[in-house]
């Protein structure tokens, strides 16, 4: 028996079809199957395993691969305690009623995850799931549990991911199943060995490609660049990731052979060592010199960023050190690369921007540009909110003008308003490139070719 957490968030719409969402996948396979005959061993031989259980409502199930082009179905997250100890496979197909390979396929992927103790429900939840919190978290019960024996509950709650699917979790554990994971189809339509820039005894270089994660995502870290490229150049050792750039750009990411080089390439980055140079297809012109903005300390995106400084904000610098106007991009060339019409009113010129990165935010290349009223092309995310900007000037709180704000709880209520002006994150790519990497003062100097708008 298992207790579904639905405070993190409320989701449940899945354990009531099953069936359909099995339909769904299977059709997925079946039209997207002659796209992905040329795998990897490996990922071959679970493309061709189908489910043989007895049971009827199983039947159908053809595994996660191959992977289907199109997200169908939404993403969706379950929140479980563990009533009685078993295997961790046996627990989440029965909870769930999901057949038995698709869990593993799951867990696999890196789509499980558990914490020792169930997360402390918010102010939200109801009266049943605090009771149900207050049950397996009472010190009696707790006491009794030598596998949280010398830690704190909080330590307790902390999250991993579950690695094998006979891996037993007894009674109190929390898991979290991620039903639908992420998926990165342009992982199977990319000849990864002509996307290797180099290889060294310490690293590679890869020039990756859009559409595609670095080292993986939450719910999914087998459709990756660190898999692929392992499988391409037929490693024995698994690549390790030493920094990311946004699934959604392009270019050059240098990819640890040790576990050695890795805490090496990480000590150059915090020590500044490492410059990396960009270009950027802009919708408007920018000028050249350095960019100051202010980043709200917000995980999640889109990125809001103030022209004015505000305190415990943090501060993000880049320098144009070029930027040259380029005709737009043809169609039939976004098309190809997946590029979302934002119906930007001007089309007939774009501008190249050669951008160096002084502070290394998340989205901070994207979010400046943006906040500079040029936008990266086909960056369905940001390029929305300049758009509302143009059509009504003095939109953005955050912007030339600089609103005045009376407390703390108001700015982020702006920030939250002006966060819903900006669109979804891109399907697959944008016009960002990471064109060169170098370090040891220029000693490793790699570039990683024209960019697809420029091919």
């Amino acid at each position: 028996m298992a207790s579904s957490l639905q405070w993190l968030p409320k989701i449940r719409n899945f354990i009531i079809a099953p069936v359909a969402l099995q339909r769904a996948l299977t059709a997925a396979n079946h039209r997207h199957r002659h796209r992905h005959r040329h795998r990897h061993t490996a990922v071959a031989s679970a493309c061709q395993s189908m489910s043989t259980l007895n049971s009827v409502r199983h039947e159908e199930y053809g595994r996660l691969l191959p992977c289907p082009s199109e997200n169908v179905l939404p993403r969706n997250i379950e929140h479980l305690v563990v009533r009685e100890e078993g295997p961790v496979l046996d627990f989440i197909a029965k909870a769930l009623d999901l057949p038995p390979l698709y869990v593993a396929d799951l867990i696999h992927f890196g789509a499980v995850h558990y914490a020792l103790v169930c997360p402390k429900p918010p102010l939200t939840a109801t009266s049943e799931e605090i009771k149900l919190y207050k049950e397996f978290t009472k010190p009696s019960v707790l006491r009794k549990r030598p596998s949280i024996k010398g830690k704190t509950v909080r330590e307790a709650q902390n999250t991993f991911r579950v690695t094998q699917p006979d891996q037993l979790v007894e009674a109190g554990t929390y898991v979290r199943v991620h039903v639908r994971p992420k998926r990165f189809p342009r992982c199977y339509e990319v000849d990864w060995k002509s996307r290797i820039i180099a290889v060294t005894e310490s690293y590679v270089v890869l020039n990756k490609p859009a559409g595609t994660s670095v080292g993986g995502t939450t719910d999914n870290i087998e459709e990756t660049c660190v898999t692929f490229a392992t499988r391409a150049l037929e490693l024995t050792t698994p690549l390790r990731t030493t920094h990311q750039i946004d699934n959604c750009t392009e270019g050059c990411v240098v990819l640890a052979r040790t576990k050695d080089y890795c805490s090496v390439f990480h000590r150059k980055i915090r020590e500044k060592q490492v410059k990396k140079l960009y270009l950027a297809l802009a919708a408007a012109y920018v000028p050249c010199g350095v960019m100051t903005h202010y980043m709200r300390p917000f995980r999640k995106s889109p990125k809001i960023i103030s022209e004015h400084f505000i305190k415990g904000w943090n501060v993000c610098q880049l320098e144009v050190l070029e930027c040259r106007r380029v005709p737009w991009p043809e169609a039939l060339v976004e098309e190809k690369y997946g590029i979302e019409n934002i119906d930007w009113p001007n089309k007939e010129f774009a501008y190249e921007c050669k951008v160096n990165l002084l502070t290394g935010r998340t989205h901070q290349i994207r979010a400046q540009l943006a906040g500079c009223g040029a936008p990266i092309v086909g960056d369905s995310m940001y390029m929305p909110a300049v758009m509302a900007e143009l059509a009504s000037s003095g939109l953005n709180p955050f912007g030339k003008y600089g609103k005045q704000f009376e407390s703390e709880a108001e700015r982020e209520l702006a920030a939250e308003e002006w966060a819903a002006k900006h669109g979804k994150e891109p399907r697959l790519a944008i016009a960002l490139q990471a064109c060169q990497i170098s370090w040891d003062e220029g000693d490793h100097f790699y570039e990683a070719g024209p960019p697809w708008w420029a091919q």
